[in-house]
């Protein structure tokens, strides 16, 4: 396999890889961006360079300031390879990618260090019917309409919980489409349990007054908004045809052939475990993340974490983060004193302050309730790819099953093309219930390379190095 060596390579364009890459930049390092997608901006910012969207206003100011970001990372002419995925990463900090832009074939990159900004992904949402056509997430859903401009011509209904939840009935407003309604799944007392950290939510009063703009503009627009739902089901046949909800004892029903589902986001560990990093269980989140330092770096010297990566902080926290660990990595390489990396830091540690200071409050008035993390119904479906419910990991841990690494054994149970992404946090979920103990105590699955999915023809595929490297790519050849 041909090979190059770079000073530090960023897994990732969102906010916090490039965020990251012009840090480095700025402290004499020469960053090299893979980014899977084929433009930069990540899911928060995905084509606000070149947007499908007569007026990409709508997506609101937050989506439209990322396209600062994004120019002044084009401007930079720092080396971006998009359309590429970092399928293997070593704790010698050896990167192996397929480049798909640059006609497929597989390529060795080493780093001096590497940021990984991979973000966040939606959380498992199983619910009886959630595997049916007309059923998907509120994530996929927005990724339709940021991408490709899709936007449905049917009435839907969102359900869950979450700030994206209502961010997007909102864009959805904007554009013009029909929402039937707002099912909110957050337990009855979160309001409650979040205002013990209002002072630090009235530290961040813009995150307060964006989110009664949501609600205002969602209210005015007439969408039935039922809050305290303890129980959904989607009814359907071959499709999805009505979503079932109970509120106060009493079950109700919306006929509806769109249903968008979504209760939160987690950080997006697969790279991390795969690599070895350390984990640690975040309760407030209700979400597993890597180990990390005051500056992004984990157990594994050289390797840092950027982002929503490392914990839930929103895009905002991404940049300052992305910067912190930059700098580091610059210090680390000999291009920054400690007197100037301490200095630089001072500025970015008060920026990720005034944008984490909310947390605890959205993470309280937010928490997923524990019947839709562990559905009681043993016919859902928890992993979609090999079609094991919920009822099949409940008779494992009956059998002995302890982790989610034997239910793997027994059942092929996160076995599928996903690698565990989309239903490794309810089989830890199911496990723990069942067992009567915490999910730290259950751990989570054994993740190794590829991350993702690649063709024995690209692994086969034996390419020379100068072909990857381009003028453009911002690399002499």
């Amino acid at each position: 396999m041909s090979s190059m060596r770079v000073d530090l390579l960023v897994v990732g364009a969102g906010p916090a890889g490039l965020a990251a890459a012009l840090e480095a930049k700025r402290h004499g390092l020469t960053p090299l961006v893979v980014d899977e997608n084929s433009l930069p901006g990540g899911q928060i910012y995905r084509s606000v360079s070149r947007s499908p969207l007569a007026d990409p206003g709508v997506l609101g100011p937050d989506y439209l300031r990322g396209r600062a970001l994004v120019d002044a990372f084009t401007e930079a002419g720092i080396a971006y390879w998009p359309q590429t995925l970092a399928w293997q990463i070593s704790t010698d900090k050896r990167v192996s990618v397929t480049r798909q832009s640059a006609g497929g074939g597989t390529l060795q990159i080493e780093a001096g260090a590497i940021v990984l900004a991979s973000g966040a992904q939606e959380r498992p949402f199983p619910i009886p019917g959630w595997t049916l056509p007309g059923v998907m997430g509120v994530g996929a859903a927005q990724t339709l309409l940021k991408a490709s401009a899709l936007v449905p011509d049917t009435p839907m209904v969102l359900a869950g919980c979450g700030p994206l939840l209502y961010l997007f009935a909102w864009q959805l407003i904007n554009a013009g489409v029909p929402v039937r309604a707002i099912l909110d799944t957050a337990e009855p007392d979160a309001r409650r349990q979040a205002l013990r950290h209002a002072g630090g939510a009235l530290r961040a009063p813009s995150y307060l007054m964006k989110g009664l703009k949501l609600l205002r503009a969602i209210r005015a627009a007439g969408v039935q908004h039922v809050k305290h739902v303890t129980s959904l089901r989607v009814l359907g046949a071959t499709q999805a045809e009505a979503i079932e909800y109970v509120v106060d004892g009493k079950t109700q029903r919306i006929d509806t052939a769109l249903v968008l589902l979504h209760q939160g986001v987690i950080p997006n560990t697969q790279v991390t475990r795969s690599i070895g990093c350390e984990h640690e269980w975040d309760e407030a989140q209700l979400c597993w993340r890597p180990k990390t330092d005051a500056w992004g770096e984990t157990s594994v010297p050289g390797i840092f974490v950027a982002g929503d990566g490392a914990g839930i902080g929103g895009a905002l926290a991404a940049e300052p983060s992305g910067r912190l660990a930059a700098t580091q990595a610059a210090a680390t390489l000999g291009k920054l004193d400690m007197a100037k990396r301490d200095s630089r830091a001072l500025s970015l540690r008060r920026e990720l302050a005034s944008h984490t200071s909310i947390r605890p409050f959205l993470d309280a008035l937010y928490r997923p309730a524990d019947g839709f993390r562990a559905p009681a119904d043993d016919s859902t479906i928890v992993c979609r790819c090999e079609e094991v419910t919920a009822g099949d990991v409940r008779r494992m841990a009956g059998l002995g099953c302890v982790g989610p690494n034997q239910t793997k054994s027994f059942s092929r149970c996160g076995m599928g093309p996903c690698q565990g992404r989309f239903c490794g946090m309810t089989v830890a979920e199911l496990l723990a219930q069942a067992q009567g103990c915490a999910v730290p105590e259950v751990g989570y699955y054994r993740i190794r390379p590829p991350i993702k999915p690649v063709t024995l023809g690209e692994l086969a595929s034996a390419v020379d190095a100068p072909e990857f490297l381009s003028e453009r790519a911002g690399f002499p050849k």
